[in-house]
């Protein structure tokens, strides 16, 4: 195993500790979006860049930005009440 790959699996445990530690549900969806982006950068070290290309789309892009739409709409219904 390379050094290259070792930091990566050390931040990507770090990166999903800081997804389950976070209490305020936007910092969770920045924390998952950073750990889409470490997983990414674990599979291109990996050689394995169409997974890598998928998970920076959906994990770093996609999944985020729904989440904050959620959360958006959701302020949105309780400002309303």
């Amino acid at each position: 195993m390379t050094g290259l790959v070792a930091a990566l699996l050390l931040l990507t445990a770090l990166s999903g500790l800081l997804v389950v530690l976070a209490r305020d549900p936007r910092r969770q969806v920045f924390a998952l979006s950073g750990n889409g982006l470490v997983l990414g950068l674990l599979f291109l070290a990996l050689q394995a860049p169409d997974v890598a290309l998928s998970e920076i789309a959906v994990g770093t892009a996609i999944t985020p930005l729904l989440f904050l739409a959620t959360l958006a709409a959701i302020a949105m219904d309780r400002a309303k009440r």
